[in-house]
């Protein structure tokens, strides 16, 4: 069964500027600017004016579109709230050095773009992460063996952090026993923190 029309609406906060050209969004605000392209999406967006409250507003909507069609306006819709909470809040992720024996060495270098871990499990080899674009690490000041990742765009921190987290893997042990690693503990906001 199609739907004849499905849309959703959402308000552009204040301080917020969106450019929508060719289904690529751009939204800028005070903390930078960000990009997405949904050309792979057969979805429709406009910039709308509330007649009511003078509000800006974005609308995706599907014409005649299918179930999956018609879910894929929500999760568009959820990326730009991302985008959005990127360029006016920052996305902050904590991560937790946990070992039992050999305490895990980590160098922040490339200034806080890049972090070098060594003695992880005792082994002598340095594994190097560079952080995605737009990523920047820090040693916590508060808190022993944690770091701290910062970013506007969600998925580059997050990414980051898994590619951190997928170099500390136990190999040819019981990983239910060898619990050592790099592990994500909070993920945040950067400005609700300051």
């Amino acid at each position: 069964m199609k739907t004849i029309l499905s849309s959703e609406t959402m308000d552009i906060p204040d301080g917020v500027s969106i450019k929508v050209k060719a289904k690529v969004i751009e939204v800028e605000g005070p903390r930078g600017k960000l990009i997405r392209n949904f050309k792979h999406l057969n979805l429709d967006f406009h910039l709308i004016k509330d007649e009511e409250s003078g509000k800006r507003k974005l609308r995706i909507e599907a014409w005649f579109g299918t179930r999956k069609t018609s879910a894929a306006i929500r999760t568009a819709l959820s990326h730009v709230e991302n985008l959005i909470t990127g360029v006016t809040k920052g996305y902050r992720y904590k991560m937790r050095f946990v070992y039992a024996h050999f305490p895990i060495n980590a160098s922040i270098t490339n200034g806080n773009k890049s972090i070098e871990i060594r003695n992880f499990l005792g082994e002598k080899k340095v594994r190097k992460v560079d952080m995605l674009d737009g990523v920047s690490i820090v040693r916590s000041e508060k808190v022993k063996d944690e770091i701290v990742l910062d970013g506007n765009d969600v998925e580059l921190v997050s990414r980051s952090c898994a590619l951190i987290n997928q170099k500390c893997h136990v190999k040819n042990k019981d990983i239910r026993k060898f619990l050592d690693g790099i592990y994500v503990s909070e993920k945040g906001r950067i400005v609700e923190e300051e």
